[in-house]
């Protein structure tokens, strides 16, 4: 049956091929004057090419017609091009609106590479295009968007009213410190309302955004944050020129990596330099290597013998003898190796990878000892215990002191995991939103935030208390001052996240989010669809030159925004002919091309100074100045 219907496909498809390059007639005879509304007369009979999806690649004889009186519109005469086409193609092109919002949508929705872009038009709607004019079409679709977005602002912000207002995230994302893209999203409708790119993170840059959209799209109700100053600075600025005060919310899992960080980084550095200068890690693979080799090809008898000596009772520590007490030594060194595992990957500092290899090495060490105490039978099954013990020797002693730098990072883990526990945050969100909480859950979560900020005011009570006041526990001290500097800095921050909201049917209670997790998933598919399309793994150059709009035509996936847009996917096209209707000299891209808003350039090496500097002329000029 899917071979008949893609025969019939391939039939119809030739079909259609078939008419490709077929003349039409475009002309509308019996428009009149939209001054005078008197006659149009013939100005001129144009032909030219054309390329749309619904119909092919044609040829169309276009008649022009100019008003009969001479009448003129902002200094010129008032021109009339069949309507017919001016719904399908752009002024000054001959590739249909159609077949750019198809590029658009396969390049920044789905992440498409240009030559499957290319092949997958020329396959169904025969259409051929080279790949500078597929390139050339996306930067002209997410202009339009970008001035489809505008234009329907004030559609988007009464639909965000009529929820009771909006909360703002705000949040910056780049490659290696380039390419930065800010983004304001609304946190409850989840769509992005304004993207730009910034030289770099300063809140006299981000305020005119926010600024921006205020303007647009109404104040917010509420401003998620993550702690970074600029953005801190630029929310305070903001709030204070607004006529009613709103909420500033620090994001909780930024905050409790914030105090993560402070916490553990430094004892983190110090264990993982203690490992870096005896070469532990170096030693282990090479023993593991080595006794991979002695082997050889009884590997696989080997494993099957360690299942066996594992199923025995875990109180004998006798080891076998031979190839199965070799392989058993090995495991054990690759057990410690595979120290990773007991991580949640969550990276740091939910992760303290390092201690975890300390503790493995620990283990391992004290059971090669117990090994020994039962002295194995065979020679060189002791021989391998004894080389593996003399590797982790160093845990067990004093010099160099892995055991108190342990301690002290250990102590501090589980005081980041009392506030993580206290937050009832987990550090890679489950894909739970405040905001998506169903009506009837409302109070209860409501509830759950009072319960979370009474747990950390507990928590502050607890860590005063327990503070050593002055002797020898120095390193306690520090890490509860740690925690409590953070709390006492970000307690302004961490709460107001239930807000009343006035709708049609009354007044109601909202949530907003108590992370940035949703923009965060945001910019995490951004980049894995980017990273899709180009085939790399670091996007300095993509994000250098990807255009801002490009966040917002991840709107399109949104359904309650395509409909306010242009009301479906399909009539994306037209809505974007419309915005060209009142100027058929120029396409909106060739008008706005000249319109770019010139920043304060505050990065020390932008792309467009890079192209400058390392041009052949400017060596010459510095060349010729030094002689």
């Amino acid at each position: 049956m899917r071979q008949q219907i893609r025969s019939i496909q391939d039939g119809y498809q030739n079909h259609l091929f078939d008419v490709a390059g077929v003349l039409v007639t475009a002309d509308d005879p019996w428009e009149t004057c939209p001054v005078c509304h008197e006659s149009m007369q013939v100005l001129k009979t144009v032909r030219r090419n054309g390329l749309t999806l619904s119909h092919g690649p044609f040829r169309v004889r276009e008649t022009v017609r100019v008003c009969a009186a001479g009448c003129r519109r902002e200094g010129s005469p008032v021109l009339h091009r069949p309507a017919a086409l001016t719904i399908l193609i752009p002024p000054g092109s001959m590739v249909g609106y159609d077949v750019m919002v198809h590029v658009g949508l396969q390049r920044f929705v789905r992440h498409r590479q240009r030559d499957e872009i290319r092949a997958s038009l020329e396959k169904e709607h025969g259409i051929v295009l080279s790949s500078g004019e597929i390139s050339d079409l996306g930067r002209r679709f997410l202009v339009y968007l970008e001035a489809l977005h505008r234009q329907k602002a004030p559609a988007l912000r009464a639909a965000m009213e009529a929820d009771g207002g909006w909360p703002l995230h705000l949040d910056a994302t780049g490659e290696d410190g380039r390419g930065t893209l800010l983004v304001a999203f609304s946190g409850w409708r989840r769509w992005v309302l304004g993207a730009w790119k910034v030289p770099t993170e300063r809140s006299d840059v981000i305020l005119p955004r926010l600024n921006e959209t205020a303007a647009l799209f109404g104040s917010p109700c509420a401003i998620m944050r993550d702690l970074g100053r600029a953005v801190t600075e630029a929310a305070e600025q903001f709030v204070k020129k607004l006529p009613a005060p709103i909420p500033v919310l620090a994001c909780h899992q930024h905050f409790l990596r914030d105090v993560g960080t402070d916490l553990l980084r430094e004892g983190h550095d110090k264990l993982r330099g203690l490992f870096r200068r005896i070469d532990v890690r170096k030693d282990l693979r090479a023993f593991v290597r080595n006794l991979g080799q002695r082997l050889g090809k009884r590997i696989h008898e080997a494993r099957v013998d360690i299942r066996t000596w594992q199923d025995n009772p875990a109180q004998n520590l006798d080891l076998p003898e031979g190839t199965a007490g070799i392989a058993v030594v090995r495991a054990l060194s690759q057990w410690i190796l595979d120290f990773p595992a007991d991580g949640k990957n969550q990276g740091f500092p939910f992760d303290v990878p390092y201690l975890d290899f300390y503790v493995r090495c620990l283990h391992a060490y004290w059971a090669a000892d117990g090994f020994l105490r039962t002295e194995p039978a065979d020679a060189k099954v002791k021989k391998c215990l004894v080389r593996l013990q003399k590797i982790l020797g160093p845990m067990d002693c004093e010099v160099p002191p892995f055991a108190q730098v342990a301690r002290d990072l250990d102590k501090r883990a589980k005081l980041l995991a009392e506030l993580r526990s206290a937050l009832r945050l987990a550090p890679k969100s489950n894909g739970r939103s405040d905001a998506t909480v169903a009506p009837a859950d409302v109070l209860q979560r409501a509830d759950e935030f009072e319960d979370i900020r009474k747990a950390i005011a507990k928590l502050t009570a607890s860590l005063k208390e327990r503070r050593p006041e002055r002797g020898p526990a120095k390193d306690l001290r520090q890490a509860i001052d740690i925690v409590l500097t953070h709390l006492e800095r970000h307690a302004p921050f961490l709460w107001g996240h239930v807000i009343t909201v006035s709708t049609e049917s009354g007044s109601s209670v909202r949530l907003v989010d108590r992370t940035n997790n949703i923009l965060e998933g945001f910019f995490h598919g951004m980049k894995h669809g980017e990273r899709r399309r180009s085939g790399r793994k670091i996007l300095t150059h993509d994000f250098e030159r990807l255009s801002p709009a490009a966040a917002l035509a991840m709107n399109l996936t949104r359904l309650d925004y395509v409909a306010i847009l242009c009301g479906s996917i399909e009539e994306l096209p037209r809505a974007f002919a419309e915005l060209d209707a009142g100027n058929r000299a120029h396409s909106l891209p060739s008008r706005t091309e000249q319109m770019d808003r010139v920043e304060a350039e505050t990065a020390s090496m932008s792309l467009a100074d890079k192209r400058l500097i390392r041009s052949a002329q400017m060596e010459k000029r510095i060349v010729a100045a030094g002689r």
